[in-house]
């Protein structure tokens, strides 16, 4: 079981850092995706910070910071939930899957990170 943790929040962190990265350098997909769910360009830093906050947190659970590692899952969780319900929202649902996959790395980062010992 903690073979799994490690390499499914291994996933999760390099996932959310290179969509934090992408946000952070406001890659062309990125930006179309904003656009297109409504959201304003000025929310992008902030989303990147936090996307590459929780990979921060992920990893700093990983060695040893439990408790923090389990917060930073349950805020990506909370974050991707977010971001599904703004998809839904501005019904755009041919890229759903992409936050769709983000959150459930999520979940399986905090279930993991909370059933291992």
């Amino acid at each position: 079981m903690f073979t799994t943790y490690v390499l499914i929040t291994v996933v999760t962190i390099v996932a959310n850092a290179s969509v934090a990265l992408a946000d952070l350098t406001r890659a062309r997909f990125v930006l179309a995706n904003m656009e297109e769910v409504g959201l304003p360009r000025s929310w992008l830093a902030p989303l990147g910070l936090l996307k590459g906050a929780g990979a921060a947190g992920l990893l700093l659970g990983l060695l040893g910071l439990r408790p923090l590692g389990i917060a930073a899952a349950i805020g990506l969780v909370l974050f991707f939930a977010g971001a599904l319900a703004t998809h839904v929202r501005a019904r755009v649902f041919h890229n759903i899957a992409f936050p769709g996959a983000y959150f459930a790395l999520a979940i399986a980062s905090a279930a993991l990170a909370v059933g291992v010992r």
